[in-house]
């Protein structure tokens, strides 16, 4: 029989090309509808293979990939549409493995189960290698508890990514994004973090809440060789180290820090280089730029305008170190390379920063060159805390500074600075070009970063965003009034007598003003041992309220609130109270304005053009946190044009305990208010009538204080701001301020008071 040669060649390869690409070895696009097609999926999946998550929400989903992809053949797990997987309750995701691709994902409505949210890991001994998470948002994805302590986001194994990804609100303990390097596989692991949106993340109120920290001091002398390039940091506040270098060999790149409290921080490690960041703050409190730490760092080409922060949380702060200092303390600043850095309209310059008796190591073998320095009126900026003979000062241009740090190296100059194209000011004198930022630095924007999918929300106003609803007088009529309404409602009360019998639960933002013509014509008495209880997600700011608490039964503690706090709070409360009269709080032997529980955070506490008598309690009792970890109850306090009288314990018991230096506050602010018998109760053990202990920055001025008990003011870690200025003191000693920590005296400005 004759054999067609060409054909049986033919028919050959054929049986061969459908051999090589049967349906087993074909890249699969897998959709799965629920979690248990994703794992049978995940178990089977091959290199080039795609996983798609049905649109929905997927609820307590712990996701696992554990894969191996190839280089040009990745291993992918994506959202059917982005944006439109939502996972939520107890949910997490890990991965590992190599050439892995996870996408689209959005994490909201719960919490991880782990320490976790998204992991570059599963467990301590599979890492991944060479993968990515992109177009992946959490958003507000906290667990219940403020001190519940997790990470959003932990990079393990090597070379992986992380961009274009939405982070926001995170206000539970814990780093957002924490690059670990606590093994050998995850050293010098030469990480990409690039494009990624870090949005707002309130004060914390404590240490732990850094929004990206690469390292911890344990390991900080390995280097991670990470790339941080081109991510837009929002308001990002949780404290003063924004950014938490703890390793070496680095790169910041062309990041935006957006009115965000703190530093850029290069807390541990060497090595590493920050260059073409732009800083704007603003004119907004503790703005910060840079701090300088440890050995062979280059800060060159960053642009910080508008910062107003100071110490720690200045514009640019150059530490002092430790003479052989142990591996988590301060190390001294040497061979560090600053240069072109242009600093406009910033407030603090500091030198040496942190000296004292530990930190006794100023900067050594350092250069700063062709940087500039510039304000719109004549001011003071730069601080020297020590010997800064080892800082070599070369050509750096000052406009409108009053007084250079150094002896050499600085050049006054009084050009104009002009807007360019990039958006940045420039000196207008061509012979400055060499000096400052160059004009290629062009700054990332919120519409560059992040996903396109997904709204970036400004931090809502917290009161008055919707139309007032009117109340009338009578029995419940406000309780009734309450039980329902949108965060943010305004209420206006009409003039008339009103009693509520239990408490209002306040879960929501509210305002309750006095009609027009109603002012100090609403009364409101109360029955039950508690006016107002906030609750998480509540405020309240009152307006033109006469509020009595004679009628107020005597709880079982023996302790009345018109307000207190319900439990521990996870997000942060404000207390507004402005031209107010609040009176007779005293059918109980404590009958405080407020009472509040350990681990909630007043934002602010707000009174104002109020009159307060007959109380037997204490006004602002903002003392829970006795650990001395460097928590605190509240942020800003502020009372102005106020009255207290026969008021039983303390006017304000403001405590931030410990010797931490991560936070800024707690702020006090007492102006032209009368203060007369308070603190003079029997039971008022502590026989103050104020006691600010490790407050930050204390204002009182132009009070007048009469027989009254004592006034205590601590000074503990920091460099405490204390002004005591135009007050009269009668009947009363004076006010007594303690240096606790710091071996300086007299820190405090008293001046032009009384005392009769």
């Amino acid at each position: 029989m004759k054999i067609n040669n060409n054909f049986f060649f033919k028919s050959l390869c054929l049986l061969v090309f459908f051999t090589v690409l049967s349906p087993s070895t074909w890249a699969k696009d897998i959709l799965v509808e629920n979690q248990k097609e994703y794992r049978k999926a995940a178990k089977k999946v091959r290199a080039g293979d795609t996983i798609i998550l049905k649109n929905g929400v997927w609820k307590d989903f712990k996701i696992s990939l554990v894969a191996k992809g190839k280089k040009n053949k990745p291993v992918t797990l994506k959202a059917e549409t982005k944006g439109k997987v939502i996972i939520s309750g107890q949910s997490n995701l890990r991965i590992a493995g190599e050439y892995i691709v996870v996408s689209g994902l959005v994490f909201k409505d719960g919490f991880s189960p782990s320490s976790e949210v998204l992991s570059f890991r599963r467990g301590k001994e599979n890492l991944a290698y060479h993968s990515r998470m992109t177009e992946i948002v959490v958003d507000n994805f906290n667990k219940p508890g403020k001190f519940d302590q997790d990470y959003w986001v932990a990079l393990y194994g090597k070379h992986n990514r992380f961009d274009h990804n939405h982070l926001s609100g995170k206000k539970n303990k814990g780093v957002t994004l924490a690059v670990r390097l606590d093994s050998p596989e995850s050293q010098e692991n030469y990480h990409r973090i690039d494009y990624n949106y870090f949005g707002p993340r309130p004060v914390f109120g404590s240490n732990g809440a850094e929004t990206l920290r690469i390292g911890t001091s344990k390991f900080s002398l390995t280097n991670a060789y990470v790339t941080v390039e081109n991510n837009y940091f929002d308001r990002c506040n949780g404290e003063v180290e924004i950014i938490s270098n703890k390793s070496g060999g680095n790169i910041y790149r062309n990041n935006v820090f957006f009115e965000s409290r703190g530093t850029l921080t290069m807390r541990h490690g060497n090595g590493n280089l920050v260059e073409n960041n732009v800083f704007f703050g603003n004119g907004k409190d503790h703005t910060g730029g840079i701090r300088v730490i440890n050995a062979n760092q280059t800060i060159r080409n960053n642009y910080m305008s508008g910062l107003t922060g100071y110490r720690f949380g200045g514009a640019f702060v150059v530490m002092n170190g430790a003479v052989n200092p142990p591996i988590n303390r301060y190390h001294q600043v040497k061979n560090a390379k600053i240069e072109n850095n242009t600093l406009i309209n910033s407030d603090h310059v500091q030198l040496a920063a942190g000296a004292d008796e530990e930190r006794d190591a100023p900067p050594i073998s350092s250069m700063m060159k062709n940087n500039l320095f510039t304000v719109s009126e004549p001011k003071e900026i730069f601080t020297s805390f020590d010997d800064i003979s080892g800082i070599d000062f070369i050509n750096n241009v000052l406009i409108n500074v009053t007084k250079a740090p150094y002896k050499t190296g600085f050049v006054n100059s009084q050009v104009d600075m002009v807007k360019a194209a990039n958006g940045l000011y420039y000196p207008s004198d061509p012979a400055l070009a060499g000096v400052g930022v160059s004009k290629s630095l062009m700054p990332v924007t919120r519409d560059d970063v992040g996903v396109m999918w997904y709204p970036k929300i400004d931090p809502e106003a917290v009161f008055d965003l919707v139309e007032s609803v009117a109340i009338t007088p009578g029995e419940n009529t406000l309780t009734h009034a309450l039980s329902s309404g949108v965060s943010g409602a305004v209420y206006e009360l009409a003039a008339g007598h009103y009693t509520v019998t239990t408490p209002i639960n306040l879960s929501r933002a509210i305002t309750l003003n006095a009609a027009d013509g109603a002012q100090n014509k609403v009364h409101i008495e109360f029955t039950s041992p508690t006016l107002f209880e906030i609750s998480e997600g509540g405020s309240l700011k009152m307006n033109g309220l006469h509020i009595s608490g004679n009628k107020s039964k005597v709880s079982e503690s023996g302790i009345n609130s018109l307000i207190k706090t319900k439990n521990s709070m996870l997000g942060n409360y404000q207390l507004i109270i402005d031209n107010a009269q609040i009176v007779d709080l005293n059918t109980a032997p404590v009958f405080n304005l407020l009472t509040i529980n350990n681990s909630t955070v007043a934002d602010k506490i707000v009174v104002t053009n109020s009159q307060f008598k007959n109380i037997t309690g204490n006004i602002l009792p903002l003392n829970k946190e006795i650990e001395d970890r460097g928590v605190y109850n509240a942020e800003y306090i502020t009372i102005h044009d106020s009255s207290f009288e026969n008021v039983g314990l303390a006017l304000m018991n403001v405590y931030r305990g410990g010797t931490d230096e991560s936070t800024f506050g707690p702020h006090v602010d007492l102006r032209n208010n009368t203060i007369k018998n308070v603190g003079l109760a029997s039971n008022n053990t502590l026989k103050k009538s104020i006691i600010l202990h490790g407050v930050q920055v204390t204002n009182l001025f132009s009070n007048t204080v009469t027989n009254s008990a004592p006034i205590l003011i601590n000074h503990t870690v920091g460099e405490p701001y204390t002004k005591i200025i135009g007050n009269t003191f009668e009947e009363i000693t004076f006010p007594v301020v303690k240096e606790l920590v710091s071996i300086k005296v007299d820190t405090a400005e008293i001046r032009d008071n009384k005392q009769i």
